[in-house]
C-alpha cells in the first residue's frame, strides 16, 4: 500500500467540540486493544535513561502521561501537543501547548519542560508527518538516548481490522483511523525518514498483529 498523508479530522475539531470528546474515547479503547500504552510502559520500566527526563510529542489527552506519573515516581515527565493541558494530569508533569516543530525548537529555553537527554516518546502521532518533515523532528531528536514509538502498520489487514470497529466508533474516528492507516509505516521507513543513523542508534522494529509498528532505539 502506497503511503499518503492527509488531514484528520480530530486535528481540527476544539477540544470541547462533543464530537472530539467521543473521538478521543474511541482513541482510548483503540490504544487498549492496540496494546500501545502497555508496551510502552513495559519498556520504559527499569530504564535508567528515564532518570534524565521522558518527554511525549503528540501527548493528546495525557491518558500515558497520567498512567507514566504512577509508574515512574520521582522522573521529570512533560507532554506538547496543540491541545490544552488536560484535566487530572498531576501538576508535577510538565504542559506545553503548542506546535511540536517550535516547542522543539525552543526547548533549551523553556525552564518548565523536563530536560531532555533521556526518553523521547510518540504514540500515533509520527503518522501525521511527510517525510520532509519527518526529517525535520528527527534532527531535533539527537539530544535524547532512548526514541520509543507506536504507529500504525500500514498493510491491508489493519484496514480490514479498523472496518470492523465502524460500528462502535463515531465517524470521526471512522475518518481518521482510515487515514490513519494509509499515512502508516512499514519497517525500515521511519528510522530512515528520521535519519536515525545506525551508526549511533541501535534500532528494532516489531509489526503487531494488532496494527502497531513498535519501534525502539536507544543511543549506542
Amino acid at each position: 500500500m502506497e503511503r499518503s498523508v492527509e488531514p484528520e479530522i480530530l486535528d481540527e475539531l476544539a477540544a470541547d467540540d462533543p464530537e472530539a470528546i467521543r473521538s478521543r474515547r474511541d482513541l482510548v479503547r483503540i490504544n487498549g486493544l492496540m496494546g500501545n500504552h502497555a508496551w510502552i510502559r513495559r519498556v520504559l520500566k527499569g530504564r535508567a535513561e528515564v532518570r534524565d527526563g521522558v518527554v511525549e510529542w503528540g501527548a493528546g489527552d495525557g491518558q500515558l502521561l497520567k498512567r507514566l506519573a504512577r509508574d515512574l515516581p520521582g522522573a521529570p515527565l512533560g507532554g506538547v501537543d496543540r491541545a490544552p493541558r488536560p484535566d487530572g494530569l498531576v501538576r508535577e508533569v510538565a504542559w506545553r501547548q503548542g506546535d511540536v516543530f517550535d516547542a522543539a525548537e525552543n526547548e533549551a529555553a523553556d525552564d518548565a519542560r523536563p530536560a531532555t537527554g533521556g526518553v523521547l516518546l510518540a504514540n500515533l502521532f509520527l503518522h501525521h508527518f511527510t517525510p520532509d518533515e519527518l526529517r525535520r523532528l528527527g534532527g531535533r531528536m539527537a539530544g535524547f538516548r532512548l526514541l520509543c514509538f507506536v504507529e500504525p502498520f500500514r498493510w491491508e489487514g489493519a484496514l480490514v481490522a479498523g472496518a470492523m470497529m465502524t460500528p462502535f466508533v463515531n465517524r470521526v474516528t471512522r475518518h481518521d483511523m482510515r487515514v490513519s492507516i494509509q499515512a502508516g509505516f512499514v519497517p525500515g521507513e521511519l528510522p530512515a525518514w528520521l535519519g536515525l543513523d545506525s551508526a549511533d542508534w541501535e534500532i528494532s522494529e516489531r509489526s503487531s498483529w494488532r496494527g502497531g509498528l513498535r519501534v525502539l532505539a536507544s543511543r549506542r
